[in-house]
Formats: C-alpha cells, structure tokens, sequence
C-alpha cells in the first residue's frame, strides 16, 4: 500500500515522505490514526504544503542549531500557572505552555515534541527544560513558574 506520510514516524519517514507499507499496517493503523493518507496523483499538491511548512520549521543544519540554543539559554522565561497558596500547582506545566511562553519571552517558535522536562513541573520556582534542536545539539533552558 502506497501512502502519504503526515506526522513522523519512527523508523518510517517525516511528514511528507511516500511510503510504501503493509496494506493491514496502512489500512488499520496509520490512515485511521491521521498519520497518513491515501497516496494518489491530487495528493502531490498537499504533499509540497505539507514540505513546505516542514522547511519553514526546521533548523538549517548544526550551526543554526547552535545559535537557536545560544538564543534560547540567554532568555528569561517566566511561565504562568494556577496555583495553591504553598506553591503546589492545581495540575503541571506542560511542554505546550513552556513553548508558548518562551515565543513570549522573544524566542524562536519550538516545537512543543522537542521539549523534555527532567521531571514533571507541579510546583512554583526555577526549573530547567532540555530542548533538542538537532541530532546533536540540546538547549538546556532554565525558566520559571509564576502563580497567576
């Protein structure tokens, strides 16, 4: 079965990529999940926009990388959160909202997928995220959570 890849998947390819898989594999879990589309010639079209975006998103090699992670650690990210009178957040931050707040703070837009958290954020004060930007290069940037 030939389809149209629209999200990454391991092992597989990038959105974008023409993939040819099992027809159980196709059928059953990639086109139901949204992962991918049925492969056919007014396809094309959607698979340029889908590149594309791609290329407007993605770093452009190592040094690129590298100078996003110098941007990215020199900035000041506060993060707001609902919280308890002791500084217990009522839920946790998520990789969603720390991406939002550092396009806040003036950063690059980062792909909320990119961002680990050492443990998860449940309370107010300083924490630290690790944002991988390429293969070999991860920004360690330290932010934080703000009661609002």
């Amino acid at each position: 079965m030939k389809l149209i890849l629209t999200s990454t998947i391991d092992k597989l390819g990038i959105p974008g990529d023409i993939v040819e898989v099992r027809d159980g594999y196709g059928r059953n879990f990639l086109v139901p999940q949204g992962k991918a589309i049925a492969w056919s010639k007014g396809a094309e079209k959607q698979i340029d926009g889908i590149k594309r975006a791609r290329d407007a998103r993605e770093i452009r090699g190592i040094e690129h990388a590298q100078e996003i992670r110098e941007q990215l650690e020199g900035l000041t990210v506060k993060v707001g959160a609902r919280a308890g009178d002791e500084g217990q957040l009522f839920g946790s931050v998520t990789a969603n909202d720390f991406a939002v707040a550092v396009k806040k703070a003036g950063g690059p837009t980062i792909d909320k997928r990119n961002v680990e958290f050492a443990r998860p954020v449940k309370t107010t004060g300083s924490h630290s995220a690790a944002v991988k930007l390429h293969a070999g290069v991860t920004a360690h940037v330290a932010f934080e959570v703000v009661a609002s």
